[in-house]
């Protein structure tokens, strides 16, 4: 990994070096949405053969998919420096207001002025907003050439406050500021063994492993050819990981998603708005803040990314896998996705301004 200051001075050469996956990577991520949509809709008893067998109400080739999305990008974090990092008050502050007061604050008022008539839907969008991303925000902030090790800090510490805050924050902004505000209000009970599973499976599993592959590949090959040529090696299976998840993730609600295609632009209109104010608020206070365009970065992803698999478990647990709260949850990556990728190349390109 390179320095911030030789990150700068050489970032066009590190565009030019990039491989013909991460230089085509949004035409690959639109073939891959839309070949699930596609395979959902076309092939008969595929959603029921991909839910069959499942992990917390996570689809097992979804769960795969997303432990090797993770397992090379944690693997290049440098844990040693995880400690000096947690020393910035700045960035760990900035984080946790922005994840967990600013995101489901706005994910709540976006819900409610985008669909007042659509209970299931809104419901489905505010238990979104309440799960900051512990998955694919580490292929964002990757991509991004964002802080590792940063991205690596905040989402241990999102993925302890999800288990902890998840429950009571859905209480929240379902029950309790709905009836303040004199508005209808959902009576929702959350399991929480459940959510802390889902995050040990996701989080946990992906984490020990990119640790353990960490320290063997470096105690007995050394630093030099364990990122020299071993990560080069590894990296593109992140990339494959989060194909094969959003293949499988569309084809899951292929079917729900062609057949009323109109049922999804009022719940894609509050999300689009969601990442993309998030990510600029985020972007703009970091900067402002002096933090560097690398941890800056880590927080702008950090702060718009979202625990679609969470949402969508919950959605599941509760309400069934054919309610419009977990269609909600699902139609979400639908969203997410072209719009973080694009946030990544804008990214990219303000870095260049800089």
């Amino acid at each position: 990994m390179q320095t911030c200051c030789s990150d700068t001075s050489s970032n066009s050469v590190v565009l030019e070096r990039l491989s013909w996956l991460d230089r085509l990577l949004p035409l690959w991520i639109l073939l891959a949405m839309a070949g699930g949509l596609l395979l959902g809709r076309l092939v008969p008893g595929l959603r029921g053969l991909l839910s069959n067998v499942q992990i917390d109400h996570t689809s097992l080739p979804i769960a795969l998919g997303l432990l090797l999305m993770m397992v090379p990008v944690l693997a290049k974090v440098r844990y040693g420096e995880l400690g000096h990092l947690a020393s910035d008050r700045r960035l760990l502050v900035l984080a946790l207001v922005l994840a967990w007061g600013l995101g489901p604050l706005l994910m709540f008022t976006l819900a409610w002025l985008f669909l007042p008539d659509q209970p299931a839907f809104r419901t489905g969008l505010i238990l979104i907003g309440i799960a900051p991303c512990i998955a694919m925000v580490l292929i964002w902030i990757d991509l991004a050439q964002g802080d590792r090790e940063a991205a690596a800090l905040l989402v241990a510490i999102n993925s302890i406050l999800q288990v902890l805050l998840y429950a009571l924050l859905g209480t929240f902004y379902l029950q309790v500021l709905p009836a303040w505000l004199g508005l209808d209000s959902q009576l929702v009970s959350f399991s929480f063994w459940s959510i802390a599973k889902a995050v040990l499976i996701f989080l946990g599993i992906p984490l020990v492993a990119g640790f353990l592959i960490r320290q063997v590949g470096v105690r007995t090959r050394g630093i030099h050819w364990y990122e020299q040529r071993f990560l080069p090696r590894i990296s593109p299976l992140a990339l494959y990981g989060l194909l094969f998840t959003i293949v499988v993730m569309f084809a899951l609600q292929g079917e729900a998603i062609t057949a009323n295609p109109a049922q999804v632009a009022p719940v894609a209109a509050p999300l689009l708005l969601y990442f993309v104010l998030m990510w600029s608020a985020a972007f703009v206070v970091g900067a402002r803040c002096g933090l560097g365009y690398r941890r800056t970065a880590a927080l702008a992803f950090t702060a718009a990314g979202n625990n679609f698999e969470l949402a969508i478990a919950v959605c599941i647990s509760v309400w069934g896998i054919s309610s419009k709260q977990a269609l909600a949850g699902v139609i979400g990556p639908l969203i997410e996705v072209p719009v973080l990728v694009s946030l990544v190349y804008l990214s990219l390109w303000l870095r260049r301004r800089q």
